[in-house]
Protein backbone atom coordinates (compact mmCIF):
# COMPACT_ATOMS: atom_id res chain seq x y z
CA UNK A 1 0.00 0.00 0.00
CA UNK A 2 1.26 3.59 -0.85
CA UNK A 3 2.00 6.22 1.55
CA UNK A 4 -0.68 8.49 -0.22
CA UNK A 5 -3.06 5.52 -0.03
CA UNK A 6 -2.33 5.00 3.36
CA UNK A 7 -2.93 8.91 4.18
CA UNK A 8 -5.82 9.11 2.71
CA UNK A 9 -7.38 5.84 3.91
CA UNK A 10 -6.28 7.41 7.74
CA UNK A 11 -8.00 10.27 6.92
CA UNK A 12 -11.18 8.65 5.52
CA UNK A 13 -11.63 7.20 9.07
CA UNK A 14 -12.98 10.41 10.79
CA UNK A 15 -14.80 11.42 7.99
CA UNK A 16 -16.64 8.05 7.99
CA UNK A 17 -17.24 9.08 11.43
CA UNK A 18 -19.22 12.51 11.03
CA UNK A 19 -21.28 10.65 7.90
CA UNK A 20 -22.33 7.98 10.13
CA UNK A 21 -22.93 9.91 13.18
CA UNK A 22 -23.52 13.18 12.00
CA UNK A 23 -24.32 13.05 8.61
CA UNK A 24 -27.29 10.29 8.41
CA UNK A 25 -28.90 11.70 11.94
CA UNK A 26 -29.43 14.92 10.11
CA UNK A 27 -30.96 13.70 6.90
CA UNK A 28 -33.16 11.45 9.17
CA UNK A 29 -34.47 14.17 11.14
CA UNK A 30 -34.66 16.30 7.97
CA UNK A 31 -36.98 13.53 6.66
CA UNK A 32 -39.09 13.44 9.63
CA UNK A 33 -39.40 17.33 9.23
CA UNK A 34 -41.15 17.89 6.38
CA UNK A 35 -43.54 14.99 6.75
CA UNK A 36 -46.89 15.10 8.50
CA UNK A 37 -47.55 14.01 12.22
CA UNK A 38 -50.16 11.16 12.15
CA UNK A 39 -51.62 8.86 15.24
CA UNK A 40 -49.30 5.29 14.38
CA UNK A 41 -46.45 3.81 14.20
CA UNK A 42 -44.03 5.64 12.87
CA UNK A 43 -46.01 8.92 13.99
CA UNK A 44 -45.44 10.54 10.87
CA UNK A 45 -46.38 10.20 7.51
CA UNK A 46 -44.26 8.17 4.77
CA UNK A 47 -42.66 10.34 2.11
CA UNK A 48 -42.61 8.63 -0.85
CA UNK A 49 -46.52 8.54 -1.57
CA UNK A 50 -47.06 5.23 -3.97
CA UNK A 51 -51.30 5.46 -4.35
CA UNK A 52 -52.42 5.26 -7.42
CA UNK A 53 -49.62 2.63 -8.68
CA UNK A 54 -47.81 6.22 -9.13
CA UNK A 55 -44.45 7.61 -7.45
CA UNK A 56 -44.34 11.05 -5.73
CA UNK A 57 -43.21 12.98 -2.89
CA UNK A 58 -45.50 14.16 0.17
CA UNK A 59 -43.66 16.95 1.61
CA UNK A 60 -45.38 19.02 4.34
CA UNK A 61 -43.54 22.61 5.29
CA UNK A 62 -46.57 22.34 8.55
CA UNK A 63 -44.25 22.26 11.20
CA UNK A 64 -41.49 24.50 9.77
CA UNK A 65 -44.63 27.26 9.28
CA UNK A 66 -45.58 26.59 13.04
CA UNK A 67 -41.85 27.09 13.91
CA UNK A 68 -41.67 30.57 12.60
CA UNK A 69 -45.03 31.46 13.44
CA UNK A 70 -45.54 30.40 17.15
CA UNK A 71 -43.74 32.44 19.86
CA UNK A 72 -43.41 29.61 21.83
CA UNK A 73 -39.98 28.34 19.77
CA UNK A 74 -38.82 32.56 19.07
CA UNK A 75 -39.15 32.63 23.46
CA UNK A 76 -37.57 29.22 23.63
CA UNK A 77 -35.18 29.79 21.12
CA UNK A 78 -33.90 33.37 22.66
CA UNK A 79 -33.53 31.70 26.41
CA UNK A 80 -31.49 29.43 25.26
CA UNK A 81 -29.06 31.61 23.75
CA UNK A 82 -29.18 33.72 26.46
CA UNK A 83 -28.70 31.11 29.08
CA UNK A 84 -25.66 29.70 27.41
CA UNK A 85 -23.93 32.27 26.50
CA UNK A 86 -24.03 34.08 29.52
CA UNK A 87 -23.04 31.19 30.97
CA UNK A 88 -20.32 30.51 28.79
CA UNK A 89 -18.96 34.09 29.54
CA UNK A 90 -18.75 32.71 33.33
CA UNK A 91 -17.19 29.74 33.00
CA UNK A 92 -14.80 32.08 30.89
CA UNK A 93 -14.24 34.09 33.89
CA UNK A 94 -13.78 31.80 36.13
CA UNK A 95 -11.85 29.23 34.16
CA UNK A 96 -9.56 31.39 33.10
CA UNK A 97 -7.71 32.00 36.39
CA UNK A 98 -7.96 28.04 36.66
CA UNK A 99 -6.22 27.15 33.91
CA UNK A 100 -3.36 30.03 34.03
CA UNK A 101 -3.34 28.71 37.81
CA UNK A 102 -2.74 25.35 36.63
CA UNK A 103 0.11 26.09 34.25
CA UNK A 104 1.85 28.68 36.54
CA UNK A 105 1.73 25.74 38.98
CA UNK A 106 5.12 23.63 39.61
CA UNK A 107 5.03 20.43 37.16
CA UNK A 108 4.88 18.38 40.09
CA UNK A 109 1.60 19.35 41.03
CA UNK A 110 -0.02 20.20 37.28
CA UNK A 111 -1.08 16.18 37.19
CA UNK A 112 -3.16 16.36 40.25
CA UNK A 113 -4.38 19.71 39.57
CA UNK A 114 -5.88 18.93 36.33
CA UNK A 115 -7.74 15.51 38.13
CA UNK A 116 -9.27 17.40 40.19
CA UNK A 117 -11.09 19.35 37.35
CA UNK A 118 -11.70 16.14 35.53
CA UNK A 119 -12.96 14.42 38.67
CA UNK A 120 -16.34 15.26 38.52
CA UNK A 121 -16.48 13.29 35.59
CA UNK A 122 -15.90 10.61 37.38
CA UNK A 123 -19.50 11.06 38.69
CA UNK A 124 -23.32 10.46 36.62
CA UNK A 125 -24.15 13.72 35.26
CA UNK A 126 -27.65 13.20 37.00
CA UNK A 127 -26.49 12.49 39.98
CA UNK A 128 -24.06 15.79 39.97
CA UNK A 129 -27.43 17.94 38.91
CA UNK A 130 -29.54 16.09 41.52
CA UNK A 131 -26.70 17.31 44.36
CA UNK A 132 -27.19 20.98 43.72
CA UNK A 133 -30.67 20.67 44.56
CA UNK A 134 -29.79 19.66 48.20
CA UNK A 135 -27.94 22.34 48.06
CA UNK A 136 -30.25 25.12 46.78
CA UNK A 137 -32.78 24.26 48.59
CA UNK A 138 -34.51 26.52 51.35
CA UNK A 139 -33.58 23.70 53.61
CA UNK A 140 -30.53 22.95 52.00
CA UNK A 141 -26.97 23.43 52.85
CA UNK A 142 -26.28 26.58 51.75
CA UNK A 143 -29.00 28.44 53.67
CA UNK A 144 -28.74 26.51 56.31
CA UNK A 145 -25.34 27.63 56.94
CA UNK A 146 -26.13 31.39 55.82
CA UNK A 147 -29.23 30.89 59.21
CA UNK A 148 -26.58 29.44 61.07
CA UNK A 149 -24.19 32.36 60.50
CA UNK A 150 -26.40 35.17 61.28
CA UNK A 151 -26.36 36.44 57.67
CA UNK A 152 -29.49 36.36 56.51
CA UNK A 153 -33.07 35.49 58.36
CA UNK A 154 -34.97 34.19 56.05
CA UNK A 155 -34.01 31.35 53.95
CA UNK A 156 -33.23 32.51 50.42
CA UNK A 157 -35.18 31.47 47.05
CA UNK A 158 -32.19 29.71 45.18
CA UNK A 159 -33.84 27.13 42.97
CA UNK A 160 -36.37 26.80 40.56
CA UNK A 161 -35.35 30.42 38.89
CA UNK A 162 -32.33 31.14 36.57
CA UNK A 163 -29.98 31.60 39.11
CA UNK A 164 -29.54 28.19 39.86
CA UNK A 165 -30.01 27.07 36.08
CA UNK A 166 -26.92 28.84 36.02
CA UNK A 167 -24.67 27.68 38.97
CA UNK A 168 -26.26 24.25 37.24
CA UNK A 169 -24.62 25.11 33.49
CA UNK A 170 -21.30 26.68 34.86
CA UNK A 171 -20.81 23.86 37.05
CA UNK A 172 -21.39 21.07 34.87
CA UNK A 173 -19.68 22.58 32.23
CA UNK A 174 -16.79 24.56 33.07
CA UNK A 175 -13.84 21.34 32.79
CA UNK A 176 -14.41 22.24 28.44
CA UNK A 177 -13.51 26.02 29.48
CA UNK A 178 -10.52 25.16 31.79
CA UNK A 179 -8.69 21.73 29.44
CA UNK A 180 -8.79 23.72 25.93
CA UNK A 181 -7.18 27.09 27.75
CA UNK A 182 -4.95 24.95 30.09
CA UNK A 183 -3.49 23.25 26.68
CA UNK A 184 -3.42 26.60 25.18
CA UNK A 185 -1.59 27.97 27.91
CA UNK A 186 0.79 25.52 28.39
CA UNK A 187 2.49 25.86 24.94
CA UNK A 188 3.18 29.53 25.60
CA UNK A 189 7.16 30.37 25.78
CA UNK A 190 7.69 31.76 29.16
CA UNK A 191 10.56 33.74 27.41
CA UNK A 192 7.78 36.07 25.85
CA UNK A 193 6.77 37.78 29.21
CA UNK A 194 10.34 37.74 29.61
CA UNK A 195 11.57 39.26 26.94
CA UNK A 196 7.92 41.95 27.69
CA UNK A 197 9.70 42.61 31.14
CA UNK A 198 13.17 43.41 29.57
CA UNK A 199 11.73 46.07 27.16
CA UNK A 200 9.60 47.51 30.52
CA UNK A 201 6.10 45.88 30.03
CA UNK A 202 4.21 45.96 33.82
CA UNK A 203 2.87 42.41 34.42
CA UNK A 204 -0.82 43.17 33.38
CA UNK A 205 0.22 44.80 30.40
CA UNK A 206 2.14 41.91 29.51
CA UNK A 207 -1.03 40.17 30.09
CA UNK A 208 -2.75 42.08 28.11
CA UNK A 209 -0.86 42.29 25.12
CA UNK A 210 0.57 38.65 24.49
CA UNK A 211 -0.55 35.85 27.16
CA UNK A 212 -4.29 37.24 25.98
CA UNK A 213 -4.00 37.63 22.53
CA UNK A 214 -1.94 34.73 22.15
CA UNK A 215 -4.86 32.45 24.06
CA UNK A 216 -7.30 33.17 21.92
CA UNK A 217 -7.66 30.31 20.19
CA UNK A 218 -8.03 28.00 23.44
CA UNK A 219 -10.77 30.96 24.17
CA UNK A 220 -12.61 29.98 21.55
CA UNK A 221 -12.14 26.25 21.63
CA UNK A 222 -13.57 26.39 25.13
CA UNK A 223 -16.64 28.48 24.15
CA UNK A 224 -17.70 26.28 21.48
CA UNK A 225 -17.37 23.13 24.14
CA UNK A 226 -19.54 24.89 26.55
CA UNK A 227 -22.23 27.27 24.42
CA UNK A 228 -23.17 24.33 21.98
CA UNK A 229 -24.33 22.16 24.64
CA UNK A 230 -25.75 24.35 26.88
CA UNK A 231 -28.08 25.76 23.70
CA UNK A 232 -29.63 22.16 23.74
CA UNK A 233 -29.46 21.62 27.73
CA UNK A 234 -32.64 20.05 29.13
CA UNK A 235 -31.64 18.25 32.38
CA UNK A 236 -30.30 21.49 34.40
CA UNK A 237 -33.22 23.69 33.35
CA UNK A 238 -35.68 20.61 34.24
CA UNK A 239 -34.58 20.21 37.74
CA UNK A 240 -32.92 23.24 38.56
CA UNK A 241 -34.98 25.75 36.73
CA UNK A 242 -38.65 24.34 37.38
CA UNK A 243 -41.29 24.68 34.99
CA UNK A 244 -41.23 28.13 33.82
CA UNK A 245 -38.01 27.96 32.80
CA UNK A 246 -38.32 27.43 28.98
CA UNK A 247 -35.39 26.65 26.88
CA UNK A 248 -35.95 24.88 23.34
CA UNK A 249 -34.25 21.20 24.87
CA UNK A 250 -37.16 21.42 26.92
CA UNK A 251 -39.52 22.12 23.82
CA UNK A 252 -38.04 19.44 21.80
CA UNK A 253 -38.50 16.48 25.09
CA UNK A 254 -42.16 17.35 25.37
CA UNK A 255 -42.77 17.57 21.45
CA UNK A 256 -41.40 14.18 21.10
CA UNK A 257 -42.82 12.13 24.44
CA UNK A 258 -45.11 14.34 25.63
CA UNK A 259 -47.32 15.57 22.22
CA UNK A 260 -45.31 12.41 20.26
CA UNK A 261 -45.07 15.06 17.18
CA UNK A 262 -42.20 13.80 15.64
CA UNK A 263 -42.22 15.90 12.76
CA UNK A 264 -42.19 19.09 14.94
CA UNK A 265 -39.73 18.03 17.18
CA UNK A 266 -37.42 17.05 14.15
CA UNK A 267 -37.97 20.53 12.81
CA UNK A 268 -36.60 22.15 16.10
CA UNK A 269 -33.96 20.17 15.95
CA UNK A 270 -33.13 21.12 12.30
CA UNK A 271 -33.24 24.79 13.45
CA UNK A 272 -31.49 24.63 16.22
CA UNK A 273 -28.68 22.81 14.35
CA UNK A 274 -28.52 25.60 11.46
CA UNK A 275 -28.73 28.05 14.85
CA UNK A 276 -25.19 26.80 15.91
CA UNK A 277 -24.07 27.11 12.42
CA UNK A 278 -23.23 30.91 12.66
CA UNK A 279 -21.19 31.09 16.15
CA UNK A 280 -19.53 27.92 14.93
CA UNK A 281 -18.55 29.33 11.80
CA UNK A 282 -17.30 32.76 13.27
CA UNK A 283 -15.05 30.58 15.81
CA UNK A 284 -13.93 28.60 13.04
CA UNK A 285 -12.69 31.88 11.26
CA UNK A 286 -11.13 33.33 14.52
CA UNK A 287 -9.19 30.19 15.02
CA UNK A 288 -8.24 30.22 11.57
CA UNK A 289 -6.91 33.95 11.63
CA UNK A 290 -4.95 33.02 14.66
CA UNK A 291 -2.80 30.46 13.38
CA UNK A 292 -2.44 32.08 10.23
Amino acid sequence: MSAALRRRAVLALPYAWLVLFFLVPFLISLKISVAESVIGIPPYSALIDTAGGSWGLDLSGESYRRLFTDDLYAVAYLNAIKFAAVSTVFCLLLGYPLAYGIVRAPRRFRSLLLLLVILPFWTSFLIRVYAWIGLLKENGLINNVLLTLGLIHQPLILLNNAFAVYVGIVYSYLPFMVLPLYAQLEKLDPALLEAAADLGCRPWRAFLRVTLPLSMPGIAAGALLVFIPAVGEFVIPSLLGGPDTLMIGKVLWDEFFANHDWPMASAVAVAMLVLLLLPMGLIRRLLQGETA
